[in-house]
């Protein structure tokens, strides 16, 4: 990069985005939260039915949340634009997993009234 690029960059307020070492440490960031659901699937689930039935599934939830933002603000850029267009992708998305958790928490009511 130039110096006049460099400098116009810094004029706007622009940071480097991805470097090597800022792709190491996501990529083992995601590596050790795949690792912690792996452990849960393959070693808690199987020993423990109680932990499967309470708590397996809100953790894997909150888990996989986690890398999609990860992945989303990384390797997707979007940590490194403006804040409007950040909303504009976020706040739909929110909508959406609401809606999905009223229409699944309304899905289980129907489901009870026909037994």
């Amino acid at each position: 990069m130039s110096t006049e690029t460099a400098a116009v960059h810094a004029e706007h307020g622009e940071h480097e985005g991805m470097t090597k070492k800022r792709i190491v440490k996501v990529f083992f960031i995601l590596l050790a939260i795949t690792c912690v659901e792996f452990f849960i699937a393959l070693v808690l689930v199987p020993r423990y039915a109680t932990f499967a039935h309470t708590w397996a599934n809100p953790i894997y939830i909150v888990l996989t949340l986690l890398k999609a933002f990860y992945i989303v603000a990384f390797f997707m850029h979007l940590k490194f634009e403006r804040t409007s267009l950040i909303f504009a992708i976020i706040v739909p998305i929110l909508f959406i997993i609401g809606l999905i958790l009223v229409l699944t928490n309304e899905s289980h009511h129907w489901i009870d009234l026909r037994m």
